[in-house]
């Protein structure tokens, strides 16, 4: 499985990543179904606007105090960072079209 435009993310690393530019972080855990759905479309929309944005995943089982600090309570969670600021965020499962359209409200 390829994951070279996916950034693993976690409490350490977090805030380092996020602070410039626009950043897709996936809020997911292992045993969620929707968020193994969900992986290989964040995977096709990463390299398809690989430059135009950061993209990362946060296993919040792992990285409990970022996705505490984010009130992620459901999974999977994208939040759309601006400069290390939450601009949005979506809950569920997305096609790439609509991942996308959600990226470009950052811009």
């Amino acid at each position: 499985m390829e994951e070279s435009n996916l950034k693993k993310l976690t409490d350490e690393n977090f805030e380092e990543t996020i602070k410039e530019g626009v950043t897709l972080v996936d809020f997911y855990a292992d045993w969620c179904g929707p968020c193994r759905m969900l992986t290989p479309v964040i995977e096709e929309v990463a390299s398809e606007m690989q430059g135009q944005a950061t993209f990362g995943k946060v296993d919040i089982d792992h990285s409990n105090k970022t996705a505490g600090q984010f009130q992620v309570t459901s999974v999977p969670t994208l939040i759309l960072f601006k400069n290390g600021k939450e601009v949005n965020r979506l809950v569920g499962l997305r096609d790439a079209a609509a991942i996308k359209e959600f990226i470009a409200t950052a811009s």
